[in-house]
């Protein structure tokens, strides 16, 4: 689900993309089974919570969603780290995901900070 002008939506749908892909790698190459869908949960659940941010009916429902997605970010950076030690993750292909999953939780963090001080602004 692509915007013309919503890039957070954008990146955290091709990011979703790639964990899918990953996960089915993951699954059918090297049998790893928990892990992977562990990762397939957190990683595509960033994008769906800020979908849902977009579609909020309140400032706390945005806040809300928005907030979901930067922890669900955080968790996938764990089970990246976690498939990449226990090496079923090669390296380059951590490095490009976990750098991608870093830029998302710069951006939901940062949404996070300017939402929060215009709440207590109001």
């Amino acid at each position: 689900m692509k915007l013309k002008n919503n890039p957070l939506q954008n990146k955290s749908y091709d990011f979703a993309l790639s964990i899918v892909r990953l996960s089915k790698n993951l699954m059918k190459v090297n049998k790893e089974f928990i892990l992977s869908k562990q990762l397939l949960r957190s990683g595509t659940s960033i994008g769906a919570n800020v979908v849902e941010a977009n579609g909020a009916i309140s400032k706390a429902d945005f806040f809300s969603k928005i907030s979901i997605a930067y922890k669900e970010c955080l968790e996938t950076k764990y089970w990246l780290s976690l498939l990449k030690v226990s090496e079923d993750l090669e390296l380059k292909e951590f490095t490009n995901l976990f750098k991608k999953a870093d830029e998302l939780d710069k951006i939901l963090f940062s949404i996070l900070k300017t939402t929060r001080i215009n709440k207590f602004d109001n």
